[in-house]
């Protein structure tokens, strides 16, 4: 199946690094979260990927054209530095489509923009492109084509640290409740689309506020509970947690390419 990658994004809470670098490039260890996202589609063998540009766009184009294999691979070399025989590649597999879908869109538009990429795609994944999981896509995507809908998205407890408040008709606070401790669920993209998703997008919509109200509607939206680790790369801590666990060997992320391996 193709994957949809929603790349558009300023990634404006993320310091500095958001305004100079586009936040898909926010480096994870040795790669960035998009490379780390895409790798996790790859291993359960999805490597047809449509990127949706905006937000310094052509940084995300050179990281691929001049992407050095020996970053991340093994290699030897010879004949004072001439010769490099990689003993491993990343990305020779993939296929990958960049096409920019403005600086101020929604994930709506962007998706609509890249429809004519999807042509002949009944099933198709998307996601947005910050976020890292150890989702058993496999299954996730099983249970979606089981299901006569249109679309689903896997539903998380979010990793954000913050209260919501609840007051009484005076104003009085009468209940401060963590977000994960009270373990409200959020939308952790991952979403599966049929291709009738494009009949409840209307341009200038967004895809959440928009096609997803229509699609509820009908009862054809699912949300596809998934407890295991999801975390999004929205804050400077947040990319501190995900570099501990990619430095440490502990990425969950990475496991299904470590079983493929294995096996």
């Amino acid at each position: 199946m193709k994957v949809v990658l929603f790349c558009g994004g300023q990634g404006l809470r993320l310091s500095d690094e958001g305004h100079s670098t586009p936040k898909p490039l926010a480096r994870i260890g040795q790669r960035p979260v998009l490379w780390h996202l895409m790798s996790y589609y790859a291993s359960f063998g999805h490597r047809d990927f449509v990127l949706c540009l905006g937000h310094r766009s052509e940084e995300i184009k050179r990281y691929f054209l001049e992407y050095e294999e020996t970053v991340s691979n093994d290699f030897v070399l010879s004949k004072g530095g001439r010769n490099v025989t990689l003993l491993g590649r990343d990305i020779d597999e993939w296929t990958i489509t960049f096409v920019y879908t403005g600086l101020h869109a929604s994930i709506g538009e962007r998706l609509l923009a890249v429809r004519s990429h999807l042509k002949g795609e009944e099933v198709f994944l998307a996601n947005y492109a910050d976020g890292l999981s150890d989702l058993p896509l496999d299954r996730y995507v099983a249970d979606f084509l089981a299901r006569d809908r249109v679309a689903a998205f896997v539903s998380v407890v979010p990793n954000a640290s913050f209260h919501f408040v609840e007051t009484d008709g005076g104003g009085n606070v009468v209940a401060l409740r963590d977000v994960a401790a009270a373990r409200l669920r959020i939308n952790g993209g991952f979403f599966a689309f049929r291709s009738s998703i494009f009949d409840a997008l209307r341009p200038g919509e967004d895809l959440v506020d928009g096609a997803f109200q229509r699609l509820m509607q009908q009862r054809q939206l699912v949300a596809y509970r998934y407890d295991g680790f999801w975390h999004c790369l929205d804050t400077f801590k947040d990319r501190q947690v995900l570099e501990d666990l990619e430095a440490r060997g502990e990425a969950p992320w990475r496991m299904p390419q470590r079983e493929r391996s294995a096996a």
